[in-house]
């Protein structure tokens, strides 16, 4: 069965076709396989046993002041302040309360406060972003951001406590064991050696997982490299591998082949494995 699956980007596309019945409306599968084009060779192809992307918390959080005219910041709570400070403050959950064995991201993508440069605001606006791979680490850095916002809240005298509002969340993404190694042999014998290769964790997130999860059968994912291979491969020599454009990019625009016809082999050779053994057991 081939599900194409809507609005990965937003976390709701699995969430989404789950509440309109899917698993109601179709048979149950012996496994769910997925893929998704990423920065690397274009026909490459990569992927692990185990935590594949992390897991994705986004929330927003409002920080309440008292306005003033920016001649007289006495009478103001500056909300400006409350938020740089906060954001600063956050950067430190990674960098000194969590093990250098422990990963975490956390992003902040948005702050907004004010209209005018001589207009104190009431309030301002941050929106962040929280990537782990491991659910006790996920539940420290979120306790420690709600922490962190709150102290400095209080510590600039503000008005009323901040709101806290998650805006998304995306589960962790974890590999079947044995389906991975079934998978992964037919690749390999499919494929030319080079072009499959083990990855480590990535800190993109998926709502995938959500399809395995919750129909509780084994599920496999992995990555397409959709980058021209000689630029590639001179990004690689040069070191500058982070430069190239990568997902969400508004330059990311994978080369047409060998990209396109990878993702196609790799989920029919990925099914005939499955299928193959399957018949060999009956």
């Amino acid at each position: 069965m081939a599900v194409f699956q809507p609005a990965e980007e937003t976390a709701m596309g699995a969430r989404a076709m789950i509440d309109d019945g899917l698993f109601e409306r179709f048979p149950k599968p012996s496994v769910v396989f997925a893929q998704h084009v990423m920065v690397g060779p274009a026909g490459s192809i990569g992927g692990r046993t185990g935590a594949v992307t992390s897991a994705g918390d986004s929330f927003q959080i409002r920080l309440f002041g008292r306005g003033a005219h920016g001649s007289m910041p006495q009478a103001s709570i500056d909300p400006v302040v409350m938020a740089a400070a906060t954001v600063m403050r956050l950067q430190t959950i990674v960098s000194r309360e969590l093990a250098p064995t422990e990963a975490a991201v956390v992003t902040i993508g948005a702050l907004q406060a004010g209209t005018k440069e001589n207009i104190i605001p009431d309030e301002a606006i941050i929106k962040l972003n929280v990537r782990t791979f491991d659910e006790g680490v996920r539940k420290r850095v979120i306790a420690a951001i709600e922490r962190i916002v709150k102290a400095e809240a209080a510590a600039a005298g503000a008005p009323r406590a901040p709101e806290i509002t998650a805006l998304d969340r995306y589960a962790l993404v974890v590999n079947d064991a044995d389906a991975s190694q079934r998978v992964v042999a037919a690749f390999r014998q499919h494929f030319s050696a080079t072009r499959v290769h083990e990855t480590g964790p990535t800190s993109a997130s998926e709502d995938f997982g959500s399809f395995g999860a919750e129909w509780h059968v084994p599920s496999v994912f992995w990555f397409v490299g959709g980058t021209d291979a000689d630029v590639y491969a001179k990004a690689k020599a040069a070191g500058t591998i982070n430069e190239l454009p990568s997902n969400h990019n508004p330059r990311f625009a994978p080369v047409i082949h060998p990209t396109l016809r990878t993702g196609v082999e790799t989920l029919v050779i990925a099914t005939r494995a499955w299928l193959s053994d399957r018949e060999r057991a009956a």
